[in-house]
This record gives C-alpha cells, structure tokens and sequence, in this order.
C-alpha cells in the first residue's frame, strides 16, 4: 500500500498545535466510547511519524485486533479531530461566535422558544454588523424572516415589508460589489505573478482592459470598509503593473490608513495588514522612500509579536511569505548584507517548513534575494548556489520576469568568478530564453551586447570603457517605465559602476541606497 495512499489523517495531526492535541484527547475521551483506545492509539503513532509511512503503521498493529479496522478506524479518527478542532475554536473568530449563536437560535426556535431565539438572532446581529460580515448577516436575515413568520406578520405593515426588501438588496448589492471587485483584483494579480510589470504599449493594454471591467453600483465613498480596501487594493495594483509606482503607493497608504481607522473589521485579519505592509515597503524602496520603508518595516516586525499573528498555521505562513521576504528584499536592496544574512538560517527553517504551501513566485523571490546577499558579502559560490535554485526548481511560466532577471545575474556571477567558458554557455541559454519567451527589451539586448563585447578576444574598447558604456547605456533607460524593473532585484549599473571604480560592489549599493533616502 503505497505511503501516500492516505496521508490526510498525517497532515491534519502534524498540522495541530500542543494545546489542540491535549483538547483532541480530552474531547475524545468524553466522545468516543469504546472506540477512545483505538482513536489514541493510531492518533500517538502517526504523531510519532516523521513522515507517514502506512506499511509501517500496519506492522505496528499487526497483533490487535484493531488491524482489522485500521482504514475505518483512521477514517472515524479523522473525523473525530475535526469535531474536536470546530469545538476547540467554536469562539476563536467572530465568524464562528455568529454561527454559534445562531446554531443556539436555531435550538431555541424549535423548542418554540421564540423570546430567546429572538434575543439570541439580536446578539448575532449586533456582532455582524460591527464586524461588517456581510454573510453572517444573510443568515441573521433569515431567521428573521422566520420569527417574523411564526408570528403571523403581527404589527408588521406595508412599510415595514418594504423597509426589509430594501436592506436584503442592499446586503446582496455589497456582495455583488465585492465579488465583482475581487474578481478584478485576481485578474490583475494572475496576470503580475505570472507574466510581471508591463513591459511594452501590448502589456500595459492587457491591464487596462481588465480595469475597462471596473463597474461598480455606487461611489466609492460609499462602499462598505471590505469594499472600499479591494477598490484601492486593485488601483494600487494596476498603477505598479504600469510602473506608476508614485500613484500605487498613493492607494497603498489609503489601505493603510483604512485599515486602521477600522480595527473592527480587520482585527481578524492580519494576513491583510501584512500584506499592505509588504507592499507598501516595496513600492517606498523603488521610490527611494528608505526612510519610510525602514519605519513601516518597525510597525511589521511589532505585528509579527502580537498573539493574533501565533494563532495559526496560516497566519505563520503569510508572515513568512510577506513580512520576511520584505525584510530581506530591503536589506538586499539597501546594501545591508550583513543585517541580511543573519536572517539565512530562519529563512532556510521557513523554505523547508512551507516548501509545498509557497507560490512559485513567492519562492523564486526569496532565492533571488538570498543569491543578491551572498553577492554582496562577495561569497560568489553561494550567490551561485541560490540563483541556480530560482533557475532549476522554479517553472519558467510562474515568474518570467524573475527568470530572466536571474539568467542574466547569471552571468554576472559568473563574470567575477572569472568562468569565461561557463560565461559563454550562459549566455547561450540566456539567448533561447529570451528568444522564445518574447522577453528581450532594451536592458535585455543592451546588457547580452555588452557581455557579447567583454567575450571578445579582439575588441576595440577596454574593460574599463565597456562598463562605462554600459552605465551610461543603463542610465538612458532609468526613466523608461517600461525599463524599470531591471532594478528590482539586482542593480546592474551599481554592479557596473563597481568594476569601473574603487569601491566594492556593497559599497555602491550603500552609496547609491544614501542618495535616494527621502
């Protein structure tokens, strides 16, 4: 029987915290009757497991008779844990308190307690509405329909009816607001993750053709607080697809201080303030805001204590993914090397932690910024190291522009490792990329060209007059927002300015990082 015939029961119990298996085991003591010793038993042996192994399991039970009854049994045990999980966080988000009580209401209407039901549905209402849950408040809705109906429409009028046809539409006119605003947003965000900014006139009118499909039923003004963060939310995205980094950041601190102004609402919600976070702290390096990006670095690193951000396993993941690949991301692009790698171990623990649960993008980003910090440091082998696992283990269609970025620090790496015949084989994988992805621009050509020239054995210029040609060239393009995502991972015209002066290439960047603090 093959290991992962049924690992599910393996995954959901590693996936558990202490507190949650000591509830699972006092829940299924009080629940589980005469099958408690059979639950416990095949629970603690696949807690043991480091990986789940089935064969291994089995031979362990081979003399009970359990063995009989292992497939049913794990199937009851999984079952067993949910219930045990759903009781444990019954009160642990507010979703949960309201579906609660009205569980509890639904108790009490069918015990024809209908006073209490009606306070209950009150108390579920109250807690939707402050909380703006927009679905909990349908089903508040409904009960109330019910109690309504059960009372035979007493001392309810033509205005009254009206008044509730009025709120009901007014409920599904904010979910149809946001389920058409979060379509647009995944349609923009599919389209940054796998293809990157826009790069060319064709580029950018993909992007504005999905905001042509921005239609909403009234002004912004006056949408819900959920509503109103995936408006600036997708605003914010489109205008950094289009390279707009000035108007992006404009939205990205109206999320930020929407957030704030309504704890209420996204209090639950971490992940969400994380991710505003990150990007705004990308978006105020590329516009050189250093200074701000370092301050809202702080106000990340508090969040990462609150008890909120240990709850779970999600959470854990989406500061992982956002907070310290930003963190690392500022340091690789601010010269801080060193304050970097300090964070290798922790990062190395996460890559194996969530290797499954990571986007491609999200993973070729981390190796990208890892290979730039070793470089730095100018231990050119690691740099190696890392950027050859954004090239081999992450797939060519997820993160084009992040590929292309990485073939050509290829070469780079290899140049001060003084590998000429590795420089040339580069070059020529570098070349069918390009050539079959459509992904050669201005940096791209002008860049091969210069490599091209330094290959020569007879040329006309000197080393030193090809990497003043290429920091002039790069300089031209420094305007072109078509061009300007050739600094966000690695900055080629530091790295040229270095070969030409005295100053190592840590040096530059912590030159160049100075000149453009606010």
């Amino acid at each position: 029987m093959s290991n992962k015939a049924s690992d599910s029961i393996f995954k959901l119990i590693k996936s558990m915290t202490k507190p949650e298996k000591r509830y699972f085991k006092v829940y299924s003591s009080k629940n589980a009757s005469g099958q408690t010793n059979n639950y416990l038993k095949i629970f603690d042996a696949i807690d043991r497991q480091k990986e789940y192994n089935e064969e291994k399991l089995l031979d362990k039970f081979k003399d009970e008779p359990l063995i009989n009854m292992v497939s049913i049994t794990k199937n009851r045990l999984y079952q067993s844990i949910l219930k045990s999980l759903d009781a444990y966080h019954s009160t642990s988000s507010v979703e949960a308190q309201i579906k609660r009580m009205l569980h509890c209401a639904e108790i009490l209407f069918n015990k024809s307690l209908y006073n209490e039901c009606r306070r209950m549905i009150n108390s579920a209402k109250r807690l939707a509405e402050k909380h703006e849950k927009n679905t909990s408040m349908i089903e508040v809705r409904r009960w109330e329909k019910l109690l309504l109906e059960k009372g035979h429409y007493e001392n309810l009028g033509k205005k009254d009816l009206n008044a509730i046809l009025e709120e009901d539409q007014e409920l599904l006119e904010i979910e149809s607001n946001f389920n058409h605003l979060w379509n647009i947003k995944s349609r923009l965000f599919r389209n940054l993750y796998n293809k990157g900014q826009a790069r060319s006139k064709k580029d950018q009118g993909k992007f504005a053709k999905i905001m042509d499909d921005l239609q909403l039923s009234k002004p912004v003004s006056e949408l819900k607080t959920n509503n109103k963060y995936l408006y600036h939310h997708i605003h914010s995205a489109y205008h950094y697809a289009l390279g707009e980094h000035k108007k992006s950041y404009q939205y990205l601190l109206k999320n930020k201080q929407l957030i704030k102004e309504n704890v209420d609402v996204f209090v639950e919600e971490p992940n969400i303030y994380f991710s505003t976070l990150t990007n705004v702290i990308n978006v105020a390096i590329k516009l050189g805001k250093t200074k701000d990006a370092f301050e809202f670095l702080e106000e990340m690193k508090h969040l990462q204590t609150t008890p909120l951000a240990e709850q779970n396993e999600n959470t854990a993941l989406r500061i992982f993914a956002s907070a310290d690949c930003t963190m690392l991301s500022l340091y690789a692009q601010t010269g801080q090397y060193e304050e970097g790698l300090k964070m290798i171990p922790e990062i190395e623990e996460g890559l194996i932690r969530f290797d499954s649960k990571l986007s491609a993008v999200r993973k070729a980003t981390f190796y990208m910024n890892i290979a730039v910090l070793m470089f730095g440091m100018e231990q050119y082998n690691e740099a190696l190291k890392w950027n050859n696992q954004l090239l081999n283990n992450v797939k060519m269609d997820k993160a084009e522009d992040l590929q292309c970025m990485a073939l050509l620090f290829n070469l780079v790496i290899h140049l001060e490792l003084e590998n000429q015949s590795l420089v040339d084989y580069a070059m020529r994988s570098t070349k069918r990329f390009l050539e079959t992805r459509e992904k050669k621009y201005q940096f791209e050509s002008l860049f091969l060209r210069f490599v091209n020239d330094l290959l020569k054995e007879r040329r006309s210029k000197s080393e030193k007059e090809l990497y003043q040609d290429l920091v002039k060239d790069l300089e031209a393009l420094k305007n072109d927002p078509f061009e300007q995502s050739a600094y966000d991972y690695f900055n080629f015209e530091v790295w040229a300015r270095s070969r030409i002066s005295d100053n190592s290439f840590a040096e530059e960047q912590q030159e160049w990082a100075k000149k453009r603090k606010n």
